[in-house]
């Protein structure tokens, strides 16, 4: 598959990379050279710098031949122009990213489409959803789901109430194969686990489930059910915004915001919420609107490190859900070490969103974790191929790859060492980075 990438920015980087690992074409454009360098000596792609709206540029590139062309620059108007040159040039499919959700209305889809753009990521829309996802799903720090909801995939830091603590994985307290640990997050290492791994104190720990065993794993992690009516918002960022206006009638939202202007025009935009004019870092303030009587705090300003350290402060008053967005991609890791809750990335999901496009002809049937060392994806065994001749068992997997569960038909069922891949099954597959490519292999 050929697939131009029309921007180096964080998005476009991110989707670069991921698809690097991929036996793919892969060409990323665009028009500043220091970013392009940067990615040109580390990952098997092409780039190219040049004008993402020049037509010959994107005819020089081959633009006729490309099943995929993706602009995911920082400007909506420039994405969406390029996408348009590029259909009319003869690109198979178009993707553009936007800033603005009234490209999404109803009434203005059809413009869209005339205009040639064959797909929309709203990175802010995307974080808004994965937040009320958070919220709905509030004892876990990451909810995925595949298949409509069949197959779960849950992420969960391990306090000192849990029973799994300090045991190896063949040491589960499971009658029936009820769950699959997939991948434990420590520290900054992603591990794909045997049976003898042990689950230790702050794990985050990836299970893939099945709905009816949701309420075993959440008591399995020492876990308690909470409803969430009232929400915090610290910064009124374009994702506050977005996430009020989905979900106002959801939650009772609190705004709180350091911009005068801002606070008056959101008065008139978000009727339901209540907006605060002040300093969501003071402690003070804080006191003064009553933080500790929500339920929820959300640090949503534009600046990682001010809500990394809110959401500090937050959980000091005794806030249990607490959700950071980090943009700053190299902060993740290290936000995912502190006792802060749940991050989101926008660029990451974005990312991810668009990657699930090209790896899946239906994008609800796949979910791609936005770890940094390990990947996920649905892949599907073909007649004949290494992963179908043997029981899980004895196929003798390589390190860093294991296979969670598989879709057969409309049945959906966990993996376990008895299990017998058969050609045809779409497989769950979770592996370290980088070794995508290999383990397609198997599939084959």
């Amino acid at each position: 598959m050929k697939i131009i990438i029309a921007g180096a920015g964080e998005v476009g980087s991110h989707l670069a990379k991921m698809l690097s690992n991929e036996d793919q074409d892969i060409i990323l454009l665009d028009s500043d050279q220091e970013r392009l360098d940067m990615i040109d000596a580390n990952y098997n792609l092409m780039t190219c710098n040049g004008s993402t709206s020049s037509f010959a540029t994107l005819k020089q590139l081959g633009i006729s031949s490309a099943d995929l062309y993706v602009a995911v620059t920082p400007y909506e108007s420039r994405n969406i122009t390029s996408c348009a040159i590029a259909k009319k040039l003869g690109a198979r499919k178009t993707v553009a990213r936007i800033d603005n959700y009234e490209f999404l209305l109803p009434k203005n889809t059809a413009i869209i489409k005339e205009l040639g753009v064959d797909q929309l990521i709203y990175p802010e829309l995307l974080a808004a959803e994965e937040i009320n996802l958070s919220l709905s799903h509030n004892w876990a720090r990451y909810w995925g789901e595949l298949h409509g909801g069949k197959l779960l995939m849950i992420g969960v830091k391990l306090h000192q109430n849990s029973p799994l603590l300090n045991l190896m994985l063949m040491e589960l307290p499971v009658e029936n194969h009820d769950f699959h640990v997939a991948a434990i997050k420590r520290n900054n290492e992603t591990i794909i686990p045997t049976g003898r791994d042990r689950l230790l104190l702050d794990d985050i720990v990836y299970f893939i489930t099945t709905p009816e065993y949701i309420e075993k794993v959440r008591d399995l992690c020492g876990k308690k059910k909470r409803v969430i009516k009232k929400a915090f918002i610290y910064g009124a960022s374009r994702i506050a915004v977005r996430f009020a206006k989905e979900f106002h009638d959801l939650y009772q939202l609190k705004i709180i915001d350091d911009n005068r202007e801002t606070c008056e025009r959101l008065a008139t935009e978000l009727p339901d919420c209540d907006i605060i004019h002040g300093d969501g870092r003071d402690i003070e303030v804080l006191r003064e609107n009553n933080i500790y009587q929500n339920d929820a705090f959300l640090a949503l300003t534009e600046a990682s490190e001010t809500n990394i350290l809110a959401c500090l402060t937050a959980k000091e008053f005794g806030i249990q859900k607490t959700i950071a967005d980090v943009e700053n991609i190299q902060f993740l890791s290290q936000a995912e070490n502190l006792n802060i809750g749940t991050t989101i990335n926008k660029k990451l999901l974005a990312s991810s969103r668009i990657f699930k496009l090209l790896l899946a002809a239906d994008e609800s049937n796949s979910k791609f974790l936005t770890l940094a060392d390990a990947e996920v994806a649905e892949v599907q065994a073909e007649k004949g191929s290494k992963i179908t001749r043997h029981e899980v068992k004895d196929l003798k997997l390589p390190y860093g790859m294991t296979l969670a569960a598989l879709v057969r038909g409309d049945e959906c069922m966990l993996v376990n060492g008895h299990t017998k891949i058969e050609a045809g099954d779409f497989v769950v597959v979770f592996c370290l980075a980088g070794m995508l490519q290999k383990m397609e292999k198997w599939f084959k």
